[in-house]
């Protein structure tokens, strides 16, 4: 297991640094000059090319590189050009909102499509069955845009239930955690049905069945478990992506997270804040991949001796 933890790590710290290696280079390919950012377009050429000394772009590209390697890893991230705060503490400051939203639509998510795929199963062929996929299908073909637009408009507008936008409470937070959530939670209906079907018709399972369980009892007892293996690894890829900022969902409800962050960072040309929230979200993503797949190896050693080997 240590060998295998190892490999992971090593694996992710490479990911990171080509993240920030693709990131800082697109940052040059933008039509965008930082001292003209912070100084105004009027700002005479030698106050432009003071910031630019000061901010260190005079020096060649591979040693802006390094000194912004070097200070990422000591968790400077750079200062943003439009707000003038560290990146690193903007990012400390909406990752809460983020965290909160994310987590709260990763157990919606979970809880209905497991709801949803346990009831299409136990009903396999029947109407039931057949209404549950159309349904889930629906789900899933919604646009997350759309979606978070038309809940809006109901929930917000017409029913007068729940805020415009923003996080001022509970209520704020059904919106977004249902634009999230139902698209994903389609999705996991769909894959815990096929698994579910596969382990029903295994040997172990008409076993379990044919000594008197019923079929409700066999799924939940003997078949769920291997069912929700594949999930342990689609939930926890979800979470990384949701943990780094839904820029859509937080757009359109306005919600104080790291996704609001970057869209404005882009929208500013705000390179340092979008290096940041990039770089950020790399982080999340390789943290939670290297969860997963210690969470998947404990609970399947075959994987750890496959890798060996």
């Amino acid at each position: 297991m240590g060998a295998f933890l190892v490999r992971r790590i090593v694996f992710g710290i490479m990911v990171l640094i080509g993240t920030s290696i693709i990131t800082f280079a697109i940052a040059f390919v933008i039509p965008a000059d930082p001292a003209v950012t912070m100084a105004g377009a009027k700002a005479d050429p030698q106050t432009l090319a003071t910031i630019r000394h000061e901010l260190g772009l005079d020096l060649p590209v591979y040693l802006q590189y390094a000194r912004y390697l070097d200070r990422a890893l000591h968790g400077d991230l750079g200062r943003s050009y439009v707000r003038r705060d560290s990146v690193a503490h903007l990012i400390a400051t909406r990752f809460p909102a983020t965290a909160l939203l994310a987590l709260t639509a990763m157990v919606v998510s979970l809880v209905l499509g497991v709801l949803l795929g346990s009831i299409a199963t136990a009903y396999r062929g029947e109407a039931t069955d057949n209404a549950l996929l159309v349904f889930s299908l629906a789900l899933v073909s919604m646009p997350v845009f759309w979606l978070g637009t038309m809940l809006l408009i109901a929930g917000g507008l017409y029913l007068r239930s729940f805020p415009l936008g923003g996080f001022s409470g509970a209520s704020s937070l059904v919106l977004p955690t249902l634009t999230l959530a139902l698209g994903s939670a389609g999705y996991y209906s769909r894959i815990l049905h096929t698994n579910l079907s596969e382990a029903m018709d295994q040997e172990y399972v008409r076993t379990a069945r044919g000594k008197g369980l019923s079929g409700a009892r066999a799924m939940m007892q003997h078949a769920m478990a291997n069912a929700l293996l594949p999930l342990v690894t689609l939930a926890g890829l979800d979470l990384a992506g949701l943990l780094s900022g839904v820029v859509l969902t937080e757009t359109v409800f306005n919600w104080p997270g790291i996704g609001r962050l970057a869209y404005e960072a882009i929208f500013n040309l705000d390179i340092p804040l979008i290096m940041g929230t990039v770089l950020f979200s790399a982080f999340l993503i390789v943290v939670a991949n290297l969860g997963v797949d210690v969470l998947y190896a404990w609970l399947d050693p075959r994987i750890r001796l496959s890798e060996a080997g």
